[in-house]
């Protein structure tokens, strides 16, 4: 079993960048693939990213791809998501998950952190 603490969300302008990281505990991350996924109020929790377990694939949502940028650490049981040229439509809590394979598909993910808030300002 793995715990996953998201940090680094925060009040940002329309068009600065910010990096969002998330910390792995318990069983450590190169076991699992990693991905980023995000939710809007009253909106469904949808895919951005996420990468394979020794970071050599990744995937991106359409959205975000060319601005987004998804790596991780396994010597420090850490994944980062950096992102760049934020818009208000990026807003959301912004949630690190753990699963076998590297997939845009929630179920495909069994450990859950609890989010971190990005908030993009026009």
């Amino acid at each position: 079993q793995v715990q996953l603490l998201e940090s680094g969300g925060g009040l940002v302008q329309s068009g600065d960048s910010l990096r969002i990281s998330c910390a792995a505990s318990g069983r450590t991350s190169s076991t699992y693939a990693m991905g980023w996924f995000r939710q809007a109020p009253g909106k469904e929790r949808e895919f951005v990213a996420a990468l394979n377990r020794i970071g050599s694939t990744t995937y991106y949502a359409d959205s975000v791809k060319g601005r987004f940028t998804i790596a991780r650490d396994n010597a420090k049981n850490t994944v980062s998501m950096q992102m760049n040229s934020l818009e208000p439509e990026d807003t959301a809590v912004y949630y690190c998950a753990a699963g076998p394979l590297a997939t845009r598909a929630r179920t495909g993910y069994s450990y859950w952190g609890q989010g971190t808030q990005v908030t993009v300002s026009s």
